[in-house]
Formats: structure tokens, C-alpha cells, sequence
């Protein structure tokens, strides 16, 4: 079940907001402009699906959001517990970042923790099957798979290049919880 903690940016310990109501959530990260939304698949989805499967089952929500945001090209990324750089590629993200275009992510299946700072706080959002949430470019955010990674996701561009993390080089970080 997806949820949201929002966190102070100097207390890391104690959540003002903490929930799993789906409304709450999408209305709490709405009111900072991050966007938040529940997908569902127009086709059930065979284990394994092949990257064109996933596309076609979840195509009109894409081509929707493609329209809308001028976005174009949608991609599927998948992460295993087992994968051999999995411990790399969870650390080359943990680091507070932003992106010059949005970060929009799917999750077809699994789950991830987006934390988000933004006015003064930090908001921890677990994303989870059917969850589409869009982090605007600039913003301040960090991401963590966890030490055993399961998902796949649904990545939206409009350059692919535009994904490419600058670190701000805030420890803010290290200072809240990580997933596990």
C-alpha cells in the first residue's frame, strides 16, 4: 500500500503527516506541485512481461501523459534483488539531486521510496503497484531501492538526457530514513 510521511527538513525522527489514504496522499503532494496518480493495467499482465507488453497494457495512460506533457518516449526498467550491481545502483541515488526535465515514474510491479524536499519539508513517498508519480525538474529529491530492489517501472522523458543526476551536495540525505 502506498504511503506518505512528511518530515520537518530539520527532524528526521518524527513525521507531521503519515498515511496510506491515497486521497490524502495525492491532495498533500498536489498542494507542493508534485503530481500523483493511480494507474490501472487495460490488460492483465503475464510474470515477465516483455517491455512491449507493459507499454501496451498500461498505452493509453502513457499516451495520455505523453499529450499532455509533451513528453516522448517511455521506457521499462526493471530491478531484481539479486541483480550484481544492485548495491551501486541503490547508492547512485541516495544522495539529495534534481533533474532537468521531470523524473515521471510507473510502477508496473515492486516498489521504491521517492523523498522529496521541498517547502522546508520532506516528503517520503512509497510508491507501489499502479502508482504514477511525477517529481518536477529541479526539485530537490533523492531515491531508494532498498537493499533487496523488486520492481518495474515505467520512465517517461522528454530528453533522455535530461534524467542525468547533479547532486546538490547536501548531506539532508543521510538524515532521514532509508528504505528497508
Amino acid at each position: 500500500m502506498s504511503e506518505l510521511r512528511v518530515f520537518d527538513e530539520t527532524d528526521g525522527a518524527h513525521p507531521r503527516i503519515h498515511t496510506r489514504d491515497f486521497d490524502t496522499i495525492r491532495r498533500e503532494l498536489d498542494a507542493v506541485g508534485i503530481r500523483f496518480e493511480r494507474w490501472e493495467a487495460r490488460q492483465p499482465l503475464a510474470p515477465g512481461a516483455s517491455q512491449a507488453d507493459i507499454l501496451a497494457a498500461y498505452q493509453d495512460s502513457v499516451d495520455r501523459l505523453k499529450q499532455e506533457r509533451g513528453l516522448t518516449t517511455a521506457d521499462v526498467l526493471s530491478m531484481v534483488p539479486d541483480h550484481p550491481d544492485k548495491v551501486s545502483l541503490r547508492k547512485k541515488f541516495l544522495d539529495e539531486h534534481t533533474h532537468s526535465e521531470d523524473e515521471v515514474r510507473f510502477f508496473v510491479e515492486g516498489q521504491g521510496l521517492f523523498s522529496i524536499h521541498k517547502e522546508g519539508r520532506i516528503f517520503h513517498i512509497l510508491c507501489e503497484k499502479g502508482d504514477l508519480l511525477s517529481v518536477p525538474d529541479g526539485t530537490p529529491h533523492w531515491f531508494d531501492m532498498g537493499p533487496a530492489p523488486h520492481f518495474t517501472v515505467i520512465r517517461l522523458f522528454t530528453h533522455t538526457e535530461g534524467w542525468v543526476a547533479r547532486m546538490t551536495g547536501s548531506a539532508i540525505a543521510s538524515s532521514f530514513p532509508r528504505f528497508e
